[in-house]
Parts: C-alpha cells; sequence; structure tokens
C-alpha cells in the first residue's frame, strides 16, 4: 500500500475519531487517538511527497475544527444529545394545570353585557355566568355588551361593542336554526314504514 493512500485512511479514521469524541465522551481517548492519527496521516504525506503533505496537512488543520463544528451542531438531534442537553421548557410546561385559567380562554371572542360601571374594571356577565373582567383602559356603562378579547392569567380583558358589531340574532321560525330534537323529525320511521 503506498504512503497517500494510507495517509488518507489515518487522516478519515482522525476526522472519524474526532465526531466519535463529541458524540460519545470517552474521556479522551477517542480524542487521543484522533490526534495520533492525523499526526501519522500527516508524516505519511510527506514521507509520499511534499504536495500531498501539504494537502493532508491543510486537510486536517481545516477539517478538523470543521468536523468538530458540525459534530456539535448535530449533537442535540441524537438520542445520548437530547439526554445529554436538556431544551428550554416552555410557559406550558412550568406552570401548573389550572381548570379556570383553561375556562376563561374558552371565553375568548364570546360577547356579554357589563353588570356595573367599568372604570376600568369591573364584573361582565357572560354565558349566565358572572365573571371579573378588565377593559382596554375605556370606561364601559352598565348594561353596555362588551366582546372578550384576551385572557391574561387570570383576568379577563374586554372591549365595548357596538350593536352592528354583534351578529345577527338567530330567528325562532327558521328551522335550521333550531335543534333537531325540537323539529319532531324521525328520519328512520320513514324508512320502517316504506318496508313493510
Amino acid at each position: 500500500m503506498d504512503y497517500w493512500a494510507l495517509a488518507l485512511v489515518l487522516l478519515t479514521a482522525g476526522l472519524g475519531l474526532a465526531v466519535l469524541e463529541v458524540i460519545f465522551p470517552s474521556g479522551g481517548i477517542f480524542g487521543f487517538l484522533c490526534i495520533a492519527s492525523t499526526v501519522a496521516a500527516v508524516v505519511l504525506g510527506f514521507k509520499s511527497g511534499p504536495g500531498i503533505g501539504t494537502l493532508i496537512l491543510l486537510t486536517a488543520l481545516f477539517g478538523l475544527p470543521t468536523v468538530v463544528v458540525v459534530a456539535l451542531n448535530w449533537l442535540p438531534d441524537t438520542p445520548f444529545g437530547r439526554q445529554l442537553i436538556l431544551k428550554v421548557p416552555t410557559s406550558d410546561d412550568v406552570l401548573p394545570v389550572d381548570d379556570e385559567k383553561d375556562s376563561l380562554k374558552k371565553l375568548i371572542g364570546c360577547v356579554g353585557q357589563a353588570r356595573c360601571k367599568m372604570l376600568p374594571a369591573g364584573a361582565v356577565k357572560i354565558g349566565g355566568r358572572t365573571i371579573d373582567a378588565v377593559t382596554e383602559g375605556m370606561a364601559v356603562e352598565q348594561g353596555q355588551k362588551v366582546r372578550v378579547i384576551q385572557v391574561r392569567g387570570n383576568r379577563v380583558v374586554v372591549r365595548p361593542v357596538d350593536d352592528d358589531e354583534l351578529p345577527p340574532a338567530a330567528d325562532a321560525e327558521d328551522p335550521l336554526s333550531r335543534p333537531i330534537d325540537s323539529l319532531g323529525l324521525e328520519p328512520f320511521d320513514a324508512d320502517d314504514n316504506s318496508s313493510t
């Protein structure tokens, strides 16, 4: 085997050992073998000729840091890296589960009525439930319609709503706005009568 071929094999092994040292910490064993393999590759490259020796030396000088940086960037995606490097917890991971907050968040977009004058805090009735709320800073008169726009912790933020912004009320005579049970229709009775 020629010196240049053996030098390339040792250089490739050295780069591979550098990756292994980053991903699987071995207490320096892989790092020592990486350096020994790379130095041996440079020596064999110069034994083969000055051109090949210089090429292997430059590859080792620029290749080793590049391989280590790439391995460090790749490390968090490996199973070992996920155990070694903890991810930053989100607020959902840290904050305790609170059913009241979840029920308040479901009110976003709902329209209610101010129970008292809100300057800017007061009580709002939404869906038969009275809730403490705060406006965005403007005063709201008693009985005025308000819409929930945001929930910050346990604080419900509302905004006054004009009558033209409210959705139209469902027509009581419109059969499509009524529940199907109230229409008195039995869809399966027609099939039973036609089969007999």
